[in-house]
């Protein structure tokens, strides 16, 4: 097979599950592991130079000079590797995964990258062995690509990392509860009898489902320039500050032109009655986007759906489940999250 990323394989998918599914659930067994929170990654290395693409098969070789240059140093020889790149930070006992440090590292100038790959280094988490040599491990069942990966980078050392796995059940939903306080997204289940499925949603994933209640401080329109594409939300701080906590998204287009004659009551509007537009903070994922949003008066309470919080912010798009016209906007605040116990991700990594 050809190692290298012009001709790039998609990654296999994972399809929600609410609950980490039972090892009989699926032919052959489940194998459970870790849900990292990073760049997703495919590593083409041919043996003499690396290259990775992302999710959507965009380069991102350029970001990860070091991991590039730990991959021609250490790997023993040429082969597809599936993993996840991942910034860990913080005291040794108390390391955990740090998404927004990640985030920084797509930057267009090289100098910055060079800084930040030595100030906050990468590391890559193996879980899944696509090729070897000029051999295609795609129709190999998942069994027995673990157990070349383990061949294969066993004993290699950081900053390539191997995921761990069990086909223990019970470990598995205990990793979903403890790993999370070291950052980690939820459990992948993957079958063991399968092959490696490009762009296909073979694995299960199960990941935090938590709702909270948030004020509603305004909407973006769609980007279809019709109706209502995502709301933004905030909760109150300790000074009873209302902060943008993120968004909710995901309408239909008959339910996104409803929320606009909905919400007209409450959007606020100048002395000449045109609507008061805001605009959001600008990172390297919105650049050139519009930020602008509608504001609306902060009285009204939305009950959301989210996974897990990446600082003051919910870390992916929350869902709308309901409003709540019984709350009073001014009890939503930062108490009512859950927050995980702290979890050394050194414990994690193998």
């Amino acid at each position: 097979m050809t190692l290298s990323a012009a001709s790039p394989i998609s990654p296999m998918l994972a399809k929600a599950v609410g609950t980490v599914p039972e090892p009989d659930s699926v032919p052959g067994g489940l194998s459970y592991e870790p849900k990292w929170d990073g760049f997703r990654g495919i590593v083409y290395f041919d043996g003499d130079t690396c290259e990775i693409g992302s999710r959507g098969s965009k380069p991102l070789t350029r970001y990860f000079p070091e991991l590039t240059d730990a991959f021609t140093r250490l790997l023993p020889g040429p082969c597809i590797l599936d993993g996840e790149i991942v910034v860990r930070t913080g005291a040794p006992g108390r390391e955990r995964l740090d998404w927004e440090t990640l985030s920084q590292r797509i930057h267009p100038a090289a100098s910055r990258i060079r800084t930040l790959a030595e100030l906050t280094p990468a590391v890559f988490v193996a879980f899944d062995l696509l090729g070897q040599s000029d051999t295609s491990w795609l129709d190999v069942p998942f069994g027995q690509r673990r157990t070349a990966l383990e061949e294969l980078l066993g004993g290699l050392g950081a900053p390539i990392h191997l995921t761990q796995v069990t086909t223990d059940v019970e470990l598995a939903r205990r990793w979903l509860v403890e790993f999370e306080g070291a950052g980690l997204d939820g459990v992948v289940a993957k079958p063991l009898a399968a092959a490696y499925a490009p762009g296909k949603r073979v694995m299960l994933k199960t990941k935090h489902q938590r709702t909270a209640d948030v004020v509603l401080l305004g909407y973006r329109v769609h980007a279809s320039g019709s109706g209502v594409g995502s709301l933004l939300l905030g909760l109150h701080d300790d000074n009873g500050n209302l902060v943008n906590v993120g968004g909710a998204s995901a309408f239909t287009y008959a339910r996104r032109l409803e929320l606009v004659d909905e919400l007209a009551p409450l959007v606020l509007r100048d002395d000449a009655g045109e609507m008061v537009r805001g605009e959001t903070e600008r990172s390297r994922f919105s650049a050139g986007r519009d930020t602008s949003y509608v504001r609306v008066r902060p009285t009204r309470v939305l009950e959301v759906r989210y996974d897990q919080m990446e600082g003051a912010r919910f870390r992916h798009t929350a869902q709308f489940f309901r409003w709540r016209p019984d709350r009073d906007a001014r009890s939503c605040t930062f108490e009512q999250l859950e927050r995980p116990v702290a979890y050394d991700l050194s414990r994690v990594l193998l």
